[in-house]
């Protein structure tokens, strides 16, 4: 609508200055005719413009005819500057409206402003070039000056309202052509609500949290309340059954009892019977290898009761071990295998003493073996034998495995381990210091705690100090 009336306008401007220029242009016309007239017939009678009556009568005869034609024109070319200036307009409104307002925009804009202003100031000056040759009016001259000084201001300030919209940045206010005081406030107004939206919300929030807080709080202090709710009832339970079932966990741990002199009977009559099937019943090893047997079948059962334990799930290593060394040693290189379950379930080799070097070196380069780390190594005094005990560990596999060997107790040796595991040095000297086992191939065997001018070896079982006092 207000491009409508901006274009209407345009049109009737356009049409008053055609009107002006028509009657300039007659009035330049009849001028010019009089001077020749006057200059044919060698006397001018009445001069020009000095007759109004004259003049205004002759322009009465001349103007509709002489009109129309530059009328028409000046229509027609009002009407395409309107139009230019109108699709000019939409352009810059359109631009500034998707954010396009750029510096380049603002600097064309200035150059087509300065272009048309001086357009304007030459037609200006051409119109008063006119007015002085054909007798335009003071008046018409102070009409057409205030009507370029209003253009010019038009222009200024819609050049000044784009540079603020395209400063601001508000597209809206630029798109629709009215970035209005009104606008601005309004938007003050949206931030300020908005702020005060954001304000609530992290309030609001604040105060969630910290009735959050609160309620976890106050669940914990009702599961830590049920928990000893829970705990005083199940030993007011145990308290209760305690006192009403003694009668039955006597008769329980009876029959437990019972159970284990039971099983170590039937180990002594197992270990009789394998010595007589042996026909060395006063060979002293055989009876100690059968009571070891027995006592490995006794602590496989559960609590004595004669019911076997679960099996353990190490059960398939000790089973690979045990096939491994079979096939490169052959199957009389091991005395037992089993699994120690009072050892977190490791599997245990005990091996011969001739033999105890070849499966160390076995373990650990063996492909499917590879135990790379000796973790510990300790001598134990049986009073009848003495044991090396060591226990190796494979990281690639992540797999255990203990390694027993057992020799003579007047001469106890065996060989020994640095070269496979350095880290078998100082556990292999204390040994030797503190029981007096030797180790064959030990590359500096010293007595690392006592001394060697120690008498003795304190962990053995018949130990008697050298000197009373000590």
């Amino acid at each position: 609508m207000d491009e409508e009336k901006d274009l209407a306008q345009r049109k009737k401007e356009a049409a008053e200055r055609a009107k002006q220029l028509a009657r300039e242009r007659l009035a330049a016309r009849q001028a010019d005719e009089q001077a020749k007239s006057a200059a044919e017939t060698g006397s001018l009678k009445t001069p020009p413009n000095s007759n109004g009556s004259q003049l205004e009568t002759t322009k009465g005869e001349a103007t509709e005819p002489a009109s129309a034609d530059d009328l028409a024109l000046a229509k027609k070319r009002a009407a395409e500057e309107a139009r230019a200036r109108a699709a000019e307009l939409r352009r810059q409104r359109e631009a500034a409206a998707s954010g396009a307002a750029t510096e380049g925009d603002l600097e064309a804009a200035k150059r087509k402003a300065a272009e048309e202003a001086r357009a304007r100031a030459a037609e200006l000056r051409r119109q008063r070039e006119a007015a002085a040759t054909g007798g335009a009016t003071e008046g018409d001259l102070e009409a057409a000056k205030r009507k370029a000084a209003e253009e010019a201001r038009a222009r200024a300030a819609e050049l000044r309202r784009q540079r603020e919209a395209a400063a601001s940045g508000e597209r809206e206010a630029a798109a629709s052509g009215a970035a209005t005081e009104g606008d601005l406030e309004a938007a003050k107004r949206k931030a300020a609500e908005e702020a005060r939206a954001r304000a609530a919300e992290l309030r609001r929030q604040r105060e969630a949290a910290e009735s959050g807080a609160e309620d976890d709080l106050e669940l914990a202090k009702k599961k830590a309340a049920a928990a000893a709710k829970a705990r005083a009832a199940a030993l007011a339970k145990q308290k209760a059954a305690e006192a009403s079932g003694d009668d039955d966990e006597l008769a329980k741990q009876k029959a437990a009892a019972a159970a284990k002199a039971k099983a170590a009977a039937a180990a002594k009559a197992r270990a009789a019977a394998l010595a007589k099937q042996q026909g060395s019943a006063g060979d002293e090893g055989a009876k100690q290898k059968a009571a070891a047997a027995a006592r490995t079948k006794a602590e496989e059962t559960d609590g004595g009761t004669g019911r076997y334990a679960a099996p353990s799930p190490n059960d398939p290593l000790l089973e690979k071990y045990v096939r491994i060394i079979h096939e490169h040693l052959g199957s009389d290189v091991l005395e037992d295998a089993y699994i120690n379950r009072l050892a977190k379930d490791v599997p245990t080799l005990v091996v011969k003493k001739e033999a105890y070097y070849k499966v160390a070196e076995l373990l650990k380069g063996h492909e499917q073996l590879r135990f790379d780390y000796l973790s510990e190594l300790h001598g134990t005094d049986f009073q009848t034998h003495m044991e090396v005990y060591v226990h190796l560990y494979s990281y690639p596999n992540r797999q255990p495995v203990a390694l027993k060997v057992k020799i003579e107790r007047d001469n106890p040796e065996v060989d020994s381990l640095v070269p496979l595991w350095p880290g078998a040095n100082w556990p292999e000297c204390e040994a030797y210091d503190l029981l007096g086992i030797r180790f064959r191939g030990h590359p500096n065997l010293i007595r690392i705690f006592l001394g060697e001018q120690w008498v003795g070896h304190p962990l053995r079982k018949d130990y008697e100090p050298y000197d009373a006092e000590v």
